[in-house]
């Protein structure tokens, strides 16, 4: 039985990928959970190649399954930024607070129904034969005001899930894993991985 290394060094998303790929039977491991250590540049052009390029480096030291997600944010009043470059935007070392205001800051007096915007999240898996596998999937929303709620990460405090009535950072972790963009991309890769 394959163990599933997900190519990641955050907390919050292993604890996620855990709640929803724990029914597949097999263990589930961070880079650091199986000593790899690799930081590939992530130069690609889309979400998917920013993710195989991830899964890429750390299957060269494993025969594991191993996966790898990039996603991004993209709202729609400028023009899809920060998009593939969600982490880097703004410098990667730079707080998401910072990020988070930045971003409410140039949208200061945009009415709500301009506000409109998604995460989009692209899963990639190396399977041991050599096999690559992706699955891409959104949750749509719009921008709040302010950054609200305590759970999540990123630029969930600012991204308002009009269904809830809350930003992804108040859901719980069900709700969020539910209809979050990683949760349904997840959800693909593991029908993508019963079918190999």
């Amino acid at each position: 039985m394959h163990r599933i290394i997900f190519a990641t060094g955050n907390a919050g998303k292993v604890r996620e990928i855990k709640m929803i790929l724990g029914d597949l039977g097999m263990e589930i491991l961070s880079m650091k959970e199986a000593g790899i250590q690799a930081s590939p540049e992530e130069n690609g052009a889309t979400y998917e190649e920013n993710a195989l390029i991830k899964a890429r480096a750390v299957a060269a030291y494993t025969d594991d399954i191993v996966m790898a997600d990039d996603s991004g944010l993209e709202i729609d009043y400028l023009n899809c930024e920060p998009g593939v470059y969600s982490a880097r935007y703004m410098g990667e070392d730079t707080p998401y607070s910072i990020k988070n205001a930045n971003l409410l800051e140039r949208l200061n007096g945009v009415p709500d129904e301009e506000r409109t915007a998604r995460f989009v999240c692209a899963i990639a898996a190396v399977l041991p034969d050599g096999r690559e596998l992706t699955t891409r999937a959104t949750i749509e929303g719009r921008i709040g005001y302010e950054e609200r709620g305590e759970g999540g990460f990123g630029y969930d405090p600012i991204f308002f899930v009009p269904e809830f009535g809350k930003t992804t950072a108040e859901l719980t972790a069900e709700e969020k894993n539910l209809v979050s963009h990683r949760g349904k991309a997840l959800k693909l890769m593991k029908e993508e991985l019963k079918k190999a």
